[in-house]
């Protein structure tokens, strides 16, 4: 049977892991601390003989401060099939305008990311960059019935987002594809203010308050102060990738179908956070 083994096998990682199973890969891979069919990430010795053994070696694990932590313990060999979870942060501000896998990395907040992001692939990997990833129980639903979810007084401001499943669909169709970059994020780009409201409207709540950027977190601000559309034409031709979940609408209506409904208690919502 095929092996897969994973660095970082958190909650994106593990939905791939779960799919690959049923399709009869060995799946292993590392977390902070060991735990069922998995591997502490400092226990050197296992780690690199069960990445000595797999097929496949695929990186969940970010930046930390300036280094990228698995290139620096573990730099998995080149004739094996690599593959990084990157963020389509590495792009940074393009002003609302759409961008794909030939533009510049490296200039925007993500600095760190984008410098694993190229070392992956001068090493061959397929690099998949992510926008904001949503799913079950991670996503503008859940915030809304905590009470979590904010809008920003922000005019113009663009966002991509991806449903995790679609993720899991593109690195699986990846295993059969040519190294490089891939960007995976559906077909809508838009505010980030109308899925907040979209998510409010189907659970029947009020919308959740109006901010003002100013009274952000300073990572939040950072985080809007970036603008841009992600293209996924590259992924869709050369994967024969398409998402499940075209647009927000979709995932959400996917999400609010299994799960229970917003208690009474929970509108109208007034509580602020920010989440990616």
């Amino acid at each position: 049977m095929p092996a897969l083994f994973v660095f970082g096998l958190g909650y994106t990682a593990q939905r791939i892991a779960v799919r690959l199973r049923a399709q009869g890969w060995v799946v292993t891979g590392t977390t902070r601390e060991e735990r069922d069919r998995t591997i502490a990430f400092d226990d050197r010795d296992r780690v690199r003989a069960a990445m000595a053994a797999a097929d496949a070696v695929l990186s969940s694990v970010p930046p930390a401060g300036e280094n990228d932590p698995v290139l620096a313990a573990y730099p998995p060999p080149q004739d094996k099939w690599l593959g990084y979870l990157s963020s389509t942060g590495v792009y940074g501000d393009t002003g609302g305008a759409w961008v794909d896998e030939s533009a510049t990395i490296g200039t925007g907040r993500r600095s760190a990311r984008a410098a694993a992001d190229a070392a992956w692939l001068a090493r061959g990997a397929r690099v998949f960059r992510l926008p904001g990833i949503y799913g079950p129980g991670r996503s503008p639903l859940d915030r809304v019935r905590a009470g979590q979810a904010h809008r920003v007084d922000m005019r113009g401001q663009v966002f991509s987002r991806v449903h995790v499943d679609d993720i899991v669909s593109g690195v699986i169709a990846g295993l059969d594809a040519p190294p490089g970059a891939y960007n995976l994020a559906d077909d809508l780009p838009c505010a980030q203010n109308a899925v907040m409201e979209f998510a409010a409207r189907l659970l029947g709540v009020t919308p959740p308050p109006v901010v003002r950027l100013e009274s952000l977190t300073p990572a939040a601000q950072g985080f809007y102060a970036e603008n841009r559309r992600v293209a996924n034409g590259k992924a869709k031709r050369v994967l024969g990738w398409r998402p499940a979940y075209p647009d927000y609408r979709a995932g959400l209506r996917a999400l609010n179908a299994t799960t229970s409904p917003v208690p009474a208690s929970a509108a109208p919502v007034t509580a602020s956070g920010v989440q990616r």
